[in-house]
């Protein structure tokens, strides 16, 4: 069944891919992101696509989007919450203006775009949130802590979530690949640390030229990942968390076995912390 589906982040990397992918599956799609132009010549003209500016850091933005979203098409099914960047560093070279920075696109972003659309999907009493975390938000990675820290965030964020909008028929995804082809660790989309400190420059010099070995070499591709997507979009019961890529899902379920092993560990220190006794 064709769906509406709202796109941030259409301009490149993976959002391109998703709104190929859906306008492709007979969705109507509204693409969205700072340069709307490059998305129309990505994407082309098509009565079932809307493309608009949006700077998900703007709540005004995101308002005036989700009005015209509803005009044109008449309701919002899904929501796709893709736009991100990605802030590297070690943590003390990474100014407090730059971490709140990271914040604000990949954590505050979301919440902006979804507190708009929100207001449709509970008149509707139906709508799926789809929100792209990484596997940084379960794991925390040397030179990631900005980076980290947002997903970190976007995770707690979903999860809540998750309770509010359940009783108004509103399903909720968190998406967690591992490495993609995207157009993360491209210059528009990656920002190195913004000062420097002697006993970190070895280390940030050999770490920084790692990252950008990386970039359009990564294993994952993301036209496939965007196709599942599509797939997940389209179940009755979309499921709560769905990792993504080779390198992912190993990575979370030793992680999932490591955090249960530490409260093992925890218990097995002997501190009488019992508060029924």
């Amino acid at each position: 069944m064709s769906k509406v589906i709202f796109i941030t982040g259409a301009g490149r990397g993976l959002g391109p891919a998703i709104a190929r992918q859906a306008l492709d599956a007979g969705h109507r799609v509204i693409a969205t992101g700072r340069r709307p132009g490059k998305i129309s010549e990505l994407l082309g003209e098509s009565g079932n696509l809307l493309v608009a500016a949006l700077d998900i850091t703007n709540p005004d933005d995101a308002e005036t989007v989700t009005a015209a979203a509803v005009a044109k098409f008449g309701r919002i099914d899904v929501l796709v919450n893709n736009a991100s960047t990605f802030q590297a560093g070690f943590f003390e070279e990474i100014s407090p203006e730059a971490m709140r920075r990271q914040l604000e696109t990949n954590l505050f972003g979301p919440m902006n775009v979804t507190r708009a659309v929100l207001p449709q999907m509970r008149r509707q009493r139906s709508g799926h949130v789809l929100t792209i975390s990484s596997t940084a938000g379960m794991i925390g990675q040397e030179f990631c802590a900005a980076y980290a820290s947002s997903k970190f965030g976007v995770e707690g964020w979903m999860e809540s979530l998750r309770f509010d909008l359940e009783p108004f028929g509103i399903t909720t995804t968190i998406v967690e690949p591992g490495f993609f082809r995207t157009e993360l660790l491209e210059e528009a989309s990656t920002t190195w640390a913004d000062t420097s400190i002697a006993d970190y420059a070895a280390r940030t010099s050999e770490t920084k030229a790692g990252w950008q070995s990386m970039n359009g070499r990564q294993a994952g591709d993301p036209a496939k990942l965007a196709k599942a997507l599509i797939q997940v979009i389209g179940l009755d019961e979309p499921p709560l968390r769905f990792v993504a890529g080779a390198d992912a899902i190993p990575a979370i379920i030793a992680k999932g076995r490591e955090i249960s092993q530490q409260a093992e560990d925890s218990r097995a220190l002997g501190f009488d912390l019992n508060f029924n006794n």
